[in-house]
């Protein structure tokens, strides 16, 4: 890292970031508008990210232009963007020192004592918001940078006054390379992000590239259910801790129960034998998973695993985790970030306990190439759902190949069984679900790309409808 500019440098200067409308680049933004950074940047589109950024008093322009960056100080751009982008080209060519994302995380997260990096293919978000949360209860002034939105701390990025830095750590383009945690939490290891790694074993051994980061005095805390992250964690040196259901973690629930909606309660048995009630206020077995994981973290960090527990009971996700976000005709509709074929299987699992009737699952496919090599998996990862909506797919940071589509998904699924449907564009899928929905459906969006937007949309329309209110 010491060939890179240092953001440290540039105290008071003019930042800009292409890419700003990014989860993790909008909340980088804040972040260092909080820091007192003049910042400008740009995107594509006028994602839902962007008006936070220009609260905070950030200037972003929508589309990619050279002269966007004219009068920057520095530039930071997203993993997704290439290098003949205009910006990024013409910051190159008027020597305008630049670096990548990961970068600059790295570089705000250096000489935390108690720097934390959360990673996995599946709940990264979901348990960094957990541990934050956790450590606003406990008054541990921690400064964060999540990948979403926690009411907690009203956005995705706090600045505090702690040794603590808890951050999520993104395995795309390797960018969890760029950070040298103290503690470092592996959730899971899938495959996914196969446009940037040759195979599952490749990822795993990038992952275990992470995990040497960790200095010998450090802590590294993983799923001791997946062989693949227990394997990596075996060759360290440092302190090691696991968690899961098998008997040999060291954190691991017992007497397990779960309400109507699947939320779960059980006692948690930690490393000392002590045991301790927890009660969950956001469903499925995936997300005792994660609870496991973020008070094992949060012990590390110096809060009692009962206090870390009563936090959780009032933990109710990150936005765009299974959000709800309206109740229309007596039609639940909500939207969850999953966007490969295991984490929409697991939200589905969630909507399927809580629906009364019809439960219609909304698919935005995110990358052609993501697509193409999770292909056979997505043919049946929504057979729990009643019916399957399948809109274009999101080519986000890709080029359409002209080879492959949704019609080509949704044949698969029909051939597997799967009630499927594509609906193309946003007006589609809605006009398609109002067509037919009833009292006691429930409607989940599912897609990390601007999927979402639907969402909105059939709010708007409704509001339009409806303008006194119901």
């Amino acid at each position: 890292m010491a060939n890179y500019p240092q953001i440290r440098d540039f105290s008071g200067k003019r930042i800009h970031l292409i890419g700003i409308g990014g989860s993790s680049m909008s909340g980088l933004a804040e972040m260092l508008i909080d820091q007192g950074f003049i910042v400008s940047g740009s995107d594509r589109d006028e994602g839902y990210l962007i008006h936070h950024v220009r609260e905070k008093g950030g200037e972003v322009m929508i589309g990619h232009r050279a002269e966007n960056v004219h009068g920057a100080d520095f530039v930071v751009y997203s993993a997704a963007i290439s290098r003949e982008n205009p910006e990024r080209a013409e910051a190159e060519r008027l020597g305008i020192p630049s670096i990548e994302r990961a970068v600059l995380l790295g570089q705000l997260m250096e000489g935390f004592p108690k720097a934390v990096g959360i990673c996995g293919a599946h709940g990264k978000t979901t348990v960094t918001s957990m541990v934050s949360q956790i450590l606003m209860d406990n008054g541990k002034d921690p400064s964060i940078h999540i990948g979403g939105r926690l009411d907690a701390i009203g956005g995705s990025t706090r600045i505090g006054h702690s040794g603590i830095f808890v951050a999520e750590a993104c395995e795309f383009n390797r960018s969890f390379l760029q950070l040298h945690p103290t503690v470092a939490v592996v959730l899971n290891i899938d495959a996914d992000h196969l446009d940037c790694y040759r195979d599952i074993d490749e990822i795993e051994e990038t992952f275990g590239e992470y995990l040497r980061r960790v200095p010998a005095d450090g802590i590294a805390i993983g799923n001791g259910d997946d062989v693949r992250v227990r394997r990596q964690i075996g060759k360290l040196s440092c302190r090691k801790q696991y968690f899961g259901f098998g008997k040999e973690n060291d954190w691991l629930p017992e007497e397990v129960e779960e309400d109507e909606l699947g939320c779960g309660r059980f006692i948690l048995r930690g490393p000392d034998g002590k045991r301790t009630p927890v009660r969950m206020s956001v469903p499925g077995s995936f997300n005792r998973m994660n609870a496991l994981a973020a008070i094992a973290t949060a012990a590390e960090l110096g809060v009692a695993p009962e206090d870390a527990a009563e936090s959780l009971r009032h933990f109710t996700g990150a936005h765009r985790r299974f959000e709800r976000t309206d109740v229309i005709d007596g039609v639940e509709i909500f939207h969850d970030y999953g966007h490969n074929p295991t984490e929409m299987r697991n939200a589905i699992s969630i909507a399927r306990k809580r629906c009364k009737g019809t439960l219609w699952a909304v698919m935005q496919p995110h990358t052609f190439s993501r697509v193409r090599t999770l292909f056979d998996q997505y043919l049946t990862c929504t057979e729990e759902a009643d019916i399957t909506l399948v809109t274009d797919i999101c080519a986000a940071r890709e080029k359409d190949p002209g080879d492959l589509n949704s019609g080509m998904l949704v044949e698969g699924m029909k051939a597997h069984g799967i009630n499927a449907v594509w609906t193309p564009s946003f007006d589609d899928t809605e006009n398609y679900l109002r067509a037919r929905w009833k009292a006691g459906d429930l409607v989940l969006t599912m897609g990390c790309g601007d999927i979402n937007l639907l969402n909105d949309q059939i709010h708007r329309h409704e509001a339009e409808r409806h303008p006194e209110g119901k």
